[in-house]
């Protein structure tokens, strides 16, 4: 009983494992978030975070879901209670997607946790949710991706900035970012959700990139009369400044911020004042968050990027900016991929359908064009094989009876040529397919044959083995000239379309290195783009990439073994036709020779 039970528990638990939110949607990916040392090396439960996902070629089949990503669902764990999600960019063509998901409950790191990503619906309406993506505390998001004009707020509370006069930037920490010289500021008006105070605090963070070495800018500042909370740089190195309006208190200057590097800032602000880099404390000060309420300016006199600007009314803790911080950047340690499931038959997916999966348009493009070229070179290579083993079959026939004439036989074997043929007679493959076969059809030795006794006939009349009739040796020569001619012509039936398997050979590996080349840029570029540089996201990339070559070796190799093979045996029957045209034209000379 007891084993019966065990039994039925766990296939009820492989039912579920296995169960499907939507049958709607017919694939699927899991998420898992990290939060041990080695994911995002949270400590405590976090509630309600807004998780990015990176969708790039390397984790997800672009060709699954709607050229807008409209059909995408995020699904708890569970696999039941949908989440809200917004997406920031979602681009097919390169094959880049930003998106962030509210996680209710985000979990320490001695829990395993995760969210599944549906998509592969076509009727599938947009279900994205900005607002709702966020806890009602944020009091505003600038994710900067627009590529001009003023930043929008992606809360609830709108507090959209006014127009830039800066540069904006395609491809920052996370996506679009702006770009300060020094003069340009963003300006944020003033708004009842903006204002901080001791009561629940004030938490700002950004992702910045110095561009100048040892410089003097204020990242960001809000200020209402004689208050104010200031993160700025001193000679290159972060401060923080907070004053309620009687007494000022700045963190000494921490961490030196190297140029040309992004660096996750965050300024903590409660009972105490709390400053953060790359999620970790770097300085500390017994500063209270003042009452305030007036403008938000970003960048005044700072050389550099700035990306996805968060205000909060409420004092973050460590542990969520350092999920926010491991999380998102570059480095971005908490969303791990698994493989894609199908509604049909779920579980895992093979390496090589991994890797098909992540081949980008352009390398199908290329991988088209050499399957094109394949199916030519291996419609050549049988074509050819056909009509090269019939001409030698019916050589040898003919030579045969060829060397058995007696004296004065030398056109017993001629045939008048048939009408019916005529259209044949330019195609060694059509006259091999659907030419008649009762008279060496098939011989180019017989050909050349017909060729020399055509001209003894234009000669001597039908009687030319009649007695008396002699050639000159300018006849001989005259005759071995028309002869040499049909050769000619003849190689050129035997090698026309070989120029294809030579095509194939040279050309093929070169487009499949293209395809690779062209696919390593943008599996490198994709990561410069989302900043996703785990090897997990690199290698299918590259595999796929790979996959160009392996095509275009695909093509060359059995192209090169058909050539060389069909090669050496269109010698051999070229070779058997000059020997049968100085032998034919030695047995003239001989038979009619003055």
């Amino acid at each position: 009983m007891r084993r019966l039970c065990l039994v039925l528990l766990l296939s009820l638990a492989s039912l579920s494992a296995q169960a499907w939110w939507n049958e709607d949607w017919t694939m699927r990916k899991k998420i898992t978030l990290d939060t041990s040392a080695s994911g995002a090396a949270t400590q405590a439960a976090l509630d309600d975070v807004p998780v990015l996902v990176r969708l790039h070629t390397a984790n997800f089949d672009f060709l699954s879901a709607r050229e807008d990503g409209a059909d995408l669902r995020f699904i708890a764990g569970d696999d039941k209670t949908p989440l809200k999600y917004h997406i920031e960019k979602f681009d097919p063509v390169n094959e880049l997607a930003l998106i962030w998901v509210r996680v209710p409950k985000l979990q320490p790191g001695d829990k395993v946790q995760h969210v599944w990503l549906y998509s592969g619906n076509e009727n599938g309406a947009a279900a994205q949710d900005a607002q709702g993506s966020y806890d009602a505390n944020q009091s505003g998001v600038w994710h900067f991706a627009e590529t001009a004009g003023a930043p929008q707020d992606s809360t609830r509370h709108a507090n959209h900035a006014r127009p830039f006069e800066g540069g904006h930037v395609a491809g920052a920490a996370i996506g679009g970012g702006l770009s300060f010289n020094g003069e340009a500021t963003l300006a944020i008006p003033a708004s009842p959700s903006l204002k901080a105070g001791p009561a629940k605090g004030f938490t700002v963070s950004v992702w910045m990139k110095p561009t100048q070495p040892g410089q003097n800018g204020v990242i960001f500042s809000q200020q209402d009369g004689a208050r104010a909370i200031v993160l700025a740089l001193t000679e290159g190195k972060l401060v923080a400044n907070v004053d309620d309006g009687a007494v000022s208190l700045a963190t000494a200057p921490t961490v030196d911020l190297p140029a040309g590097q992004w660096h996750h800032v965050a300024l903590s602000v409660g009972e105490e004042t709390t400053l953060y880099v790359n999620g970790q404390k770097v300085a500390e000060s017994a500063a209270r968050c003042p009452e305030l309420g007036g403008e938000v300016t970003l960048g005044r006199g700072f050389q550099g990027e700035l990306d996805e600007l968060n205000l909060a009314g409420v004092t973050r803790s460590a542990d969520w900016i350092m999920a926010a911080a491991l999380g998102q950047g570059p480095d971005a340690r908490l969303t791990v991929f698994g493989d894609d499931e199908s509604a049909e038959g779920g579980g895992e997916a093979s390496y090589f359908g991994v890797i098909l999966q992540s081949v980008t348009l352009d390398g199908w493009v290329v991988i088209v064009l050499l399957m094109i070229m394949l199916a030519i070179s291996a419609l050549v290579m049988v074509t050819k094989a056909l009509v090269v083993g019939k001409t030698d079959k019916a050589n040898q026939a003919f030579l045969e009876d060829f060397r058995n004439l007696g004296r004065g036989e030398a056109a017993k074997l001629d045939a008048d040529d048939d009408p019916d043929e005529a259209d044949l007679r330019d195609s060694a493959l059509l006259t091999a397919m659907f030419g008649r076969h009762d008279h060496y059809q098939n011989s180019s030795l017989y050909r050349l044959y017909h060729t020399g006794i055509q001209e003894l006939k234009h000669r001597f009349g039908e009687r030319v083995e009649g007695a008396g009739a002699t050639l000159s040796p300018q006849a001989l020569g005259a005759i071995r000239a028309t002869m040499d001619g049909s050769l000619v012509r003849e190689n050129q039936k035997l090698n026309s379309l070989m120029v294809l398997l030579t095509i194939a050979i040279s050309g093929g590996p070169f487009l499949g290195l293209l395809g690779t080349v062209v696919g390593v840029m943008i599996t490198f570029a994709a990561i410069a783009a989302t900043g996703d540089v785990n090897v997990a996201a690199i290698a299918p990339g590259i595999a796929a990439a790979l996959v160009a070559t392996v095509a275009g070796l695909a093509v060359a190799i059995p192209s090169l073994f058909g050539y060389n093979y069909l090669g050496s045996r269109i010698k051999s029957i070229s070779a058997d036709m000059h020997v049968f045209v100085d032998e034919f034209v030695a047995k003239l000379a001989e038979q009619y020779g003055r």
